[in-house]
């Protein structure tokens, strides 16, 4: 296999994975959110702090300025 034909079936598999994890995204309540650390992109090298859902891991918001004091004085 060329790295071509490896490389798309690799793209095809992340590309379902991406929407299965949506399917679960979109069905989840989100009941309980955190502040946390991602990633932006998968190269990103500074992460960025988001209000995360606690239980799917969706990215669901912005915290303000003191959330964002509060998380880094933990």
């Amino acid at each position: 296999m060329g790295v071509s034909q490896k490389i798309a079936v690799l793209l095809e598999k992340r590309r379902k994975v991406e929407k299965e994890i949506a399917k679960l995204q979109k069905s989840c309540k989100h009941s309980g959110k955190s502040v946390k650390q991602i990633w932006e992109y998968v190269d990103s090298s500074t992460p960025i702090i988001r209000y995360i859902c606690d239980e799917c891991l969706m990215v669901l918001g912005y915290p303000n300025q003191q959330e964002k004091d509060n998380y880094f004085k933990e």
